[in-house]
């Protein structure tokens, strides 16, 4: 295996990271202290490609493979991995669209969406099914002229300042085969938006609740075949838990970059921090965290755009690692800081709340283990 980059991927790699720089870097914590959601900023991502990275050229999209879209995704992540991580959400709603989307769907919001000129949430969670996806209640009714959509989602990044929403919805009777997925306009009449959430972190992103009030969905509004919801939404989840997978990799290697500048230039008895062993051993056990966690997420981004069959187990395995590892990396560096660690002018305490969460979306790290655990048990996963 190959693990260099190619020059191609490294100009991405570059790029993106000149964007956070200019970008991301300068207004994330004030972005993170008055909640401010820069859809601006999302926008001028566009014309780079970053709205619509894997999504298919056929809608805008830059078609890449999942290996390098992670490599923009850390590099946006070092500097804000809340804003990153709606960049991550976005995309994966864009690919959606562009992939399962009729050619009216595609034609109408395709090349919005990959411009950055408009932006997409994705609605699969509910009050009642989180973890256990499939046993959502948000319901579709098939109508002459299309269907009717009644329901609620919950922790939806985006919702109440996005413009699509990518909607699964039940169709059929109980479990995954009766979930189809669906086009809805944001603003569509009886759509409905709770309250802005506070959170603990991931403050430069809205977080709302979403109602359904005899939601009219056209039919070519449908994303691929009726019954086939729950397949697009575990594919797309695969993809997202990489994509998360990334943001905390991305968040740590800015929160150790710190942390090793820090060390050199903060002095105690007489002497800079880093010449006292003890820490330098803590800035050790970091960086291998750190490189561990960045290569599980390209080997299972690898396996991803390989088709392997064992790819599910190995994305588990990269979110479950990277999310662990990535936020224990912010943790020790805000340590390293000592008592300005846990200020906020220093940016180590938003990078601890930021990458807190990832632990739990995507699928929370206790249900990466069953997957990973069904996976092997049943034959299906090869850790050779």
């Amino acid at each position: 295996m190959d693990f260099e980059l190619t020059a191609e991927q490294r100009a991405f790699a570059d790029t993106a990271r000149q964007f956070a720089a200019h970008e991301l870097a300068p207004h994330a914590a004030r972005w993170d202290r008055e909640s401010i959601f820069p859809k601006d900023v999302i926008a001028k991502a566009g014309p780079l490609g970053f709205c619509g990275l894997y999504a298919p050229e056929s809608i805008g999209g830059l078609a890449l493979p999942r290996l390098d879209a992670t490599l923009v995704f850390e590099a946006l992540a070092e500097a804000d991995p809340s804003t990153a991580a709606f960049f991550t959400i976005h995309n994966m709603a864009a690919w959606m669209l562009g992939t399962w989307g009729t050619p009216a769907v595609r034609a109408r919001w395709g090349e919005e969406l990959t411009s950055g000129r408009r932006l997409a949430s994705y609605c699969l969670t509910e009050p009642g099914a989180g973890s256990d996806a499939a046993a959502l209640a948000t319901r579709a009714e098939r109508r002459p002229d299309g269907y009717l959509l009644n329901g609620g989602k919950a922790f939806i990044s985006g919702a109440g300042a996005t413009d699509v929403l990518i909607v699964m919805a039940r169709t059929g009777g109980p479990g995954a085969g009766g979930i189809s997925a669906f086009v809805v306009p944001a603003d569509a009449p009886g759509v409905g938006y709770g309250i802005n959430e506070t959170k603990m972190g991931w403050h430069s992103q809205p977080t709302r609740a979403v109602t359904f009030d005899d939601v009219h969905i056209p039919a070519d509004h449908l994303l691929g075949q009726e019954g086939e919801g729950f397949r697009i939404a575990m594919k797309g989840l695969d993809g997202g838990r990489i994509n998360i997978a990334t943001c905390s990799v991305g968040a740590a290697q800015g929160a150790f970059d710190a942390a090793r500048r820090y060390l050199h230039e903060r002095e105690q008895f007489g002497q800079p921090l880093a010449t006292l062993q003890a820490l330098q051993f803590r800035l050790a056990d970091m960086a291998t965290e750190l490189v561990a966690a960045r290569q599980m997420v390209h080997l299972a981004a690898s396996k991803l755009d390989a088709g392997s069959p064992d790819a599910s187990a190995y994305c588990a395995m990269a979110k479950r690692f990277a999310t662990d590892a990535g936020f224990q990396v912010c943790n020790d560096a805000l340590q390293l800081h000592g008592g300005y660690g846990y200020l906020n002018a220093f940016p180590m305490e938003r990078l601890v709340r930021d990458t807190r969460v990832h632990q739990i979306l995507e699928g929370t790290n206790e249900i990466m283990r069953v997957i990973i655990a069904r996976k092997l048990l049943e034959g299906d996963a090869d850790i050779r």
